[in-house]
């Protein structure tokens, strides 16, 4: 099958970009060709070591994720790699929760984002960044979406009690946006799975803290 564009065809592209990426990250655009959006996700400017090893590796489990999740509403359709060192996808217009610090955000529209996440595992995927709520989207219509597959892990094969505690983790980013905005329909049991999520968050943290704090055995005599 052909893939919709190529490198070269950029150039005759309208370009936004929306994030410089820098360092060890890509260079994001929001491109426009043929009257089709696209996010481009690009490595080809990074050093040769990122360019070559980590750009390759989250480029291709990227596209690998979002092809699992072709079909579902509010996930970038259309994933492909453009050339070793960019992908793209068909881009998902909203604004992301993390810029709307007082809302509005409706219990349907978080009852909507809970089904379409439990979606995503259901094709045996978790997130995994999704507490921030720069990845979770408001689209015009109301909808919600969900982008940025980077971190996405496949749960198939793992042990059921792994698995579920990813799949509680992924949600927990959606249950803390809940507490926040429509606390009355958040519920005992969807209360229940953020507070636990919130404990070993805190254990993680703490553990990470001290263990940094350690101080190191003394050296043997030599």
């Amino acid at each position: 099958m052909p893939k919709p564009f190529t490198r070269a065809d950029l150039a005759r592209a309208e370009r936004r970009l929306l994030r410089d990426g820098r360092f060890a990250n890509a260079r994001v655009e929001r491109v426009r060709l043929d009257g089709v959006d696209w996010i481009f996700k690009d490595f080809a400017s990074r050093q040769a070591w990122v360019r070559q090893g980590l750009g390759r590796f989250l480029l291709g489990r990227e596209v690998r994720a979002l092809q699992r999740l072709e079909g579902l509403p509010g996930i970038p359709s259309q994933a492909f790699r453009v050339d070793a060192f960019a992908m793209a996808a068909r881009f998902v217009p909203g604004r992301a929760l993390a810029d709307m610090p007082n809302g509005p955000v409706s219990t349907d529209y978080l009852v909507a984002l809970e089904a379409l996440l439990c979606q995503v595992h259901a094709r045996g995927l978790v997130h995994l960044d999704t507490r921030g709520g720069g990845n979770l989207l408001m689209g015009p219509d109301g909808a919600p979406g969900i982008i940025d597959f980077q971190a996405a892990l496949s749960t198939r094969g793992l042990l059921r009690p792994l698995r579920g505690w990813l799949e509680g983790m992924d949600l927990s980013g959606v249950y803390k946006k809940w507490q926040r905005w429509q606390p009355d329909t958040l519920g005992a049991e969807r209360l229940e799975r953020l507070e636990r999520q919130n404990r070993w968050r805190r254990w993680w943290l703490l553990r990470g803290y001290f263990g940094l704090r350690k101080k190191r055995p003394p050296s043997r005599p030599q």
